[in-house]
């Protein structure tokens, strides 16, 4: 089995301009590419979980609005400008929770706001052609860049996170914080990775991840596929595997991280967080610092986005496994409280809540 560490789940096709990423609906069955150029399209794996992990999504995000930028048909910069706005809005609507998304749409469409009123427009011989090339290809450079940051800053988190774990350790992590959560190594799975690498012999275990199984169909796929010892389980078995002491660190990855450090990711994280801080397991997010939403000031004012029933009904069954017309609540995200995170593990290093971290804004400090 290939690992999945040889795979790029974001890229950019520069002979045909779009969007690459690999179907995560597909797996673990097989690996299967799409090659995406129209904004239906690019909304629709955003929305559908084709793409997902909120780094892979803002990437993804940013390479989109780049493919779209060269099939946009304008006369003048300002125009060009304009459609390029409603792609970033239209393209924003996707999936609320994940702040990356927006944060990686406005990056791209500043970059060319950026260029366009600091030499463009001053530009006074430049043909309105030759201006709004300029503009395409800043999109695409400055979406080139996002990719290799994001890179970067996974292996830093992994340096941070390992600095964490011992030879041997028992992790528990929920959903997917890997390589296909974002460009390379993951998140909170970078640490494991690199454990990997240096012989720490982590047994690891993933959490299935109901409704949408992405710990079954996707860390555990990528984990064995890269050689890690893993262990799947139901995600209510959690629980009874710390009581056992076989969890010694339980890493997640976020969707979004207020300024108070309450943090939103894939729902059921919270009730790992319960169970952990019961059980004294030191509990961490690993994320980077664009992940920090510092304009929402507390878990209670993120938006959690709400999926179709279908998702918990009848999505991996042959047939419906609940009563015809039951009613179903399908929250994709939950808030786990800040109290209950030993730390965050960001490119920076270990944090115990965002008002620590160097350069950031300090609204709030608490001791650990």
């Amino acid at each position: 089995m290939k690992s999945v560490l040889g795979y790029e789940t974001v890229d950019y096709d520069r002979e045909s301009h779009g969007l690459v990423i690999v179907d995560q609906t597909k797996l673990p069955g097989r690996v299967e590419f799409l090659s995406l150029c129209s904004p239906r399209e690019i909304w629709d794996a955003i929305y559908n979980l084709k793409v997902r992990g909120a780094p892979a999504i803002g990437v993804a995000a940013a390479y989109g609005l780049a493919a779209l930028g060269w099939r946009i048909k304008a006369d003048t910069a300002a125009d060009f400008m304009m459609q390029l706005a409603g792609h970033r809005e239209y393209l924003c609507s996707a999936r609320p929770t994940a702040v990356n998304l927006s944060w990686a749409l406005n990056r791209v469409y500043r970059a060319c706001e950026s260029l366009l009123g600091q030499e463009l427009d001053q530009a006074r011989d430049m043909q309105e052609e030759e201006k709004i090339l300029r503009l395409r290809k800043a999109l695409l450079a400055e979406a080139d860049r996002m990719k290799e940051e994001d890179i970067g800053i996974c292996q830093r988190i992994g340096e941070h996170g390992l600095g964490l774990l011992k030879r041997g350790d028992g992790i528990l992590t929920h959903c997917n914080a890997g390589q296909l959560a974002t460009c390379r190594y993951g998140t909170a799975t970078a640490p494991i990775y690199l454990g990997q690498e240096r012989g720490y012999g982590f047994h690891v275990y993933a959490d299935e991840t109901r409704p949408l199984l992405q710990g079954a169909r996707l860390t555990a796929f990528e984990l064995q596929s890269a050689g890690v010892d893993v262990t799947l389980i139901c995600d209510s078995m959690a629980a009874s595997l710390m009581a056992g002491g076989k969890i010694q660190a339980v890493l997640v990855g976020c969707d979004r991280v207020a300024a108070n450090g309450d943090t939103a990711n894939k729902i059921g994280t919270s009730m790992l967080a319960v169970a952990a801080s019961h059980y004294h397991v030191p509990f961490y997010v690993c994320a980077p610092l664009s992940t920090i939403d510092w304009d929402t000031a507390t878990g209670k004012d993120i938006e959690i986005e709400e999926r179709p029933g279908e998702e918990v009904t009848q999505m991996w069954f042959r047939q419906p496994m609940c009563p015809s017309g039951v009613k179903v609540y399908n929250p994709a995200f939950d808030v786990t409280d800040h109290s209950l995170i030993k730390g965050f593990v960001t490119e920076l290093g270990v944090f115990s809540s965002p008002g620590e971290i160097p350069g950031q804004p300090c609204y709030y400090s608490r001791s650990m």
